[in-house]
């Protein structure tokens, strides 16, 4: 399947890592927003110390003009929703399959956004004959998959919650962290992510989609919210946090049912490991976490480590290759606009493939287990 990768930032560039991992998959273009990355090999822009033959551009419609099967689409889009959505529209009308990791709330847009915002999308996946898959690690698979298949094995579930628990520390992104989040800003300088409505917008699609899951309708959907300044000026890979300013956030959004939450969606974001002692601590440096209340209780904790020994660098590999084993199935699935209760099951193909190199597996073609996607 040939594909083009959309940008090579924290997400794009091990995105591209990932395609050329896969035998299944053929790097056909990719699409970079800098001339300065214009003419670079995509090997080079992900750092695989090798080349892989296909040179970036900025021309868009060049790439759309190959007609891949594909496109990987891993552009910022907090800050430029309206030109992430034109785009995706764009793709599916050319008749192109599109897996991306924004925006967010069309994870599994059903209640989270008006209609009249999703009926385009659809629209143009109609027109185009075309799928458009969003997911990531979270909102992706430590929020939707992950939590699902441990409640299979519930006698009763009274509360599902899904943690984000991590030390962004490492995290280089400016944009997000200072712009987005508020990291380094005075406490009472409330920034997007907290204005009222924005946390549902992003991670009410999680929610839902558990909901939805668990065949559970939910009455409202709720945000809350902490801060805490920093105790004295530090340093951070994205820049510097004054004495004072904003380091560590805590949020919950929360699916209602009955006048009690039901699904969760909790973060805990610390600039540094000694912020918030009293609010839950991960797994080794950072750690992804399903808490199922019920009969009986399970407490699961999902360990982020890179190859380089940093949990955030595991955070981007994962929403990549989240995105790139999910092609096949994404390309294979009728024209829609799909949610991750839509595809079969998902997996690696890293054995597999270099067991084919050798011969011993007979065909590339995704595997059919019975089951099929269903457009939302």
């Amino acid at each position: 399947m040939r594909v083009v990768q959309w940008s090579t930032g924290n997400v794009g560039r091990h995105a591209l890592a990932g395609i050329a991992a896969r035998p299944d998959l053929e790097l056909a273009g990719v699409w970079v927003s800098s001339e300065a990355k214009a003419g670079v090999d995509a090997g080079d822009l992900a750092g695989l110390g090798r080349q892989l033959g296909v040179a970036a551009t900025t021309d868009a419609d060049a790439l759309i003009a190959l007609k891949p099967d594909c496109v990987l689409y891993t552009a910022m889009a907090d800050d430029r929703l309206v030109e992430a959505v034109e785009d995706l529209k764009r793709f599916l009308r050319a008749g192109i399959n599109v897996v991306s990791s924004s925006p967010v709330f069309l994870q599994y847009p059903e209640g989270v956004v008006p209609p009249e915002m999703i009926e385009p999308i659809r629209e143009a996946a109609r027109e185009g004959g075309a799928s458009l898959w969003v997911n990531g690690v979270d909102p992706g698979f430590a929020n939707d998959w992950l939590p699902l298949v441990l409640t299979g094995v519930c006698e009763r579930i009274d509360e599902v919650r899904c943690l984000e628990i991590l030390d962004y520390s490492t995290y280089d992104n400016g944009k997000v962290l200072f712009e987005i989040m508020g990291f380094g800003r005075e406490m009472d300088d409330l920034p997007l992510l907290l204005q009222p409505g924005v946390l549902s917008l992003a991670w009410g699609s999680v929610v839902r989609q558990l909901a939805a899951g668990l065949d559970v309708e939910l009455d409202a959907v709720e945000e809350v919210y902490e801060r805490l300044p920093a105790p004295e000026t530090f340093e951070i890979a994205s820049g510097t946090i004054k004495e004072g300013t904003a380091a560590a956030l805590r949020f919950e959004v929360r699916g209602m049912r009955d006048g009690r939450a039901v699904c969760v969606l909790e973060h805990i974001t610390r600039l540094s490991g000694d912020l918030g002692p009293d609010w839950p601590q991960p797994t080794g440096q950072g750690c992804y976490r399903v808490q199922v209340t019920g009969e009986p209780r399970y407490e699961l904790d999902l360990r982020l480590v890179g190859t380089d020994g940093d949990h955030n660098t595991a955070g981007l590999k994962a929403t990549a290759m989240r995105l790139v084993n999910a092609i096949p199935a994404v390309v294979a699935a009728p024209p829609g606009l799909l949610t991750a209760l839509d595809l079969p099951l998902v997996t690696g193909r890293g054995l597999v493939g270099r067991a084919r190199h050798e011969g011993r597996v007979s065909s590339a073609e995704p595997r059919d287990g019975g089951l099929h996607a269903r457009p939302l």
